[in-house]
């Protein structure tokens, strides 16, 4: 993922990012074998050689975290409009992740992060085509017509919407309440909540709970844990070993008996 090199160069821990924009300017950063003294130049931490001095920067290991995001908390790394963002919610060694995808202040459920910028990428982009898994409450009965329109695809205002795989859990008749399971494989912003709303049905409560094969399980709002070896293989990455203890890697969420798959979506 490429950064601007002051800010790669403060993440690997060569100072603040003021001091590392001094070093470029005077000339003591090279890419490549390159020296750089433009500050807007960018790099890649995974892929590009920088030095400083001569001396290779080394990036930060890749960490894969799940974390369950709260109602109210803002997914992005920095929102001044937010009380807190997912950021709060993270150690100070995993400040230097990033959030992949995003849900809405009102949404809630997994959220992963990463200093992986190729698995952030295939995650997010429609052409990969990873399933996302919601569990959704709107106003009003949705009605199968509604259903298979969802299922085939609509038309919004910023053009079609992806065939979305979609299970109705229940329609409550006296709350006029409707609850749904919906998979997609895109993150248009606020894309299921438009969705409804062009049906006339307001989104009352919108929680994800997988990305691919990443699970909310045994997570509480607000906890964090690293994802598994297993679940780093099923995603095309490569098993490595869990953090160690102490180095705030470790999940502060219980360990509980699975109540099996989060999603029971049929694909019709």
């Amino acid at each position: 993922m490429e950064e601007r090199l002051q800010k790669v160069l403060s993440a690997c821990g060569c100072g603040s990012r003021r001091e590392c924009e001094r070093f470029i300017v005077e000339g003591r950063v090279a890419v490549n074998g390159a020296v750089v003294t433009e500050l807007g130049t960018r790099a890649d931490p995974q892929r590009d050689r920088i030095t400083l001095d001569g001396r290779p920067v080394q990036p930060p290991p890749l960490r894969y975290i799940a974390l369950y995001k709260p109602r109210g908390v803002s997914s992005t790394r920095r929102d001044p409009h937010a009380k807190r963002t997912v950021m709060d919610l993270l150690p100070a060694d995993l400040q230097h992740l990033y959030p992949v995808g995003r849900l809405d202040v009102p949404s809630e459920g997994l959220m992963l992060l990463t200093n992986d910028g190729d698995l952030a990428n295939r995650l997010t982009h429609p052409r990969f085509g990873v399933p996302k898994v919601y569990r959704i409450t709107v106003s009003g009965i949705v009605t199968n017509a509604e259903v298979e329109l969802m299922r085939r695809g609509m038309e919004l205002e910023d053009g079609p919407a992806l065939p979305a795989g979609v299970v109705v859990d229940s329609r409550d008749l006296k709350e006029d309440r409707t609850r749904l399971e919906i998979v997609l494989t895109e993150g248009r912003k606020r894309l299921i909540r438009r969705m409804f709303e062009a049906l006339g049905h307001e989104t009352l409560r919108l929680k994800r709970m997988a990305i691919g094969p990443v699970t909310l399980r045994g997570l509480r709002p607000g906890q964090w844990r690293e994802l598994t070896p297993e679940e780093l293989a099923a995603l095309g990455r490569p098993k490595r070993p869990r953090a160690p203890a102490g180095r705030g890697g470790r999940p502060v969420a219980p360990r509980r008996p699975s109540a099996g798959p989060p999603g029971r979506t049929k694909r019709r």
